[in-house]
This record gives C-alpha cells, structure tokens and sequence, in this order.
C-alpha cells in the first residue's frame, strides 16, 4: 500500500490516471465495471449491463471485496462504480495494493451512468 500511496503525486492526479468515464470504460474492447455498492443499492438500481458485450459486469460490495479478489481479472481495465467515490476510491487504493494496474475509478455516480445507458446510446449492433 505504501508504493501506491507514494506514486499518488500531483502529476498522477492532475494527469486523471485514477479515474475514467463509463462511456470510456464502456467503449473498451474488454472491460469490467466493478459495483461495490451494498446488496440493497444494487438491488435498487443495477447495472447488468446486458447490451454491452465486451463488459463484465461484476457486483462485489466493498465489505467482501478481500474474500472475492479472485473473481476479478488482472489483465483487464476495471471501472470501480458507487455513488460518490468514496467506497471507489477505497477499492481502488486496495486493488492498486494488490497487483491491479488498470484500475480506474469511475466519475460521474448514477446520473453518468444512467446518461450512457439511456436510450440511443446503447450499442444496436449486437
């Protein structure tokens, strides 16, 4: 966790290299969209992401993330997604600290989300 914290710098974070958008992480050829929010947020509102073929679309709540590490891919980018990025960023501290170097933070909550998955924008060629 120390080398993570360390290559944090200004550049890093002036640069955005923590963070992504959905459609960016959406528009990958191979992505995961990794939702730590609780059983009940997600239930709520989820994200299957079913139109979207070139993403896995993981729930995994913040409190189980160590126990479930394994579900998650190494070789691809990850978009980390809750509400505020509170809990996103703690992932993604914690993911970076265990090998994950295409871990993003995804920016924008439910209204960034919503605006990818809204009508006209899902893929129609499927």
């Amino acid at each position: 966790m120390e080398q993570v914290l360390k290559s944090m710098t200004f550049d890093f974070f002036r640069k955005g290299l923590h963070k992504t958008t959905p459609d960016q992480l959406l528009g990958m050829k191979q992505s995961v969209f990794l939702d730590v929010r609780t059983n009940e947020e997600a239930a709520s509102m989820p994200f299957p992401l079913k139109m979207h073929t070139d993403v896995t679309s993981l729930h995994i709540p913040v409190s189980e993330l160590p126990d479930r590490l394994a579900e998650i891919p190494r070789d691809i980018p990850i978009g980390v997604f809750c509400p505020q990025h509170i809990r996103a960023s703690m992932c993604y501290a914690y993911l970076r600290s265990k090998g994950y170097d295409q871990v993003r933070v995804l920016e924008g909550g439910y209204a960034a989300m919503a605006d990818v998955l809204k009508p006209g924008k899902i893929p129609t060629g499927i």
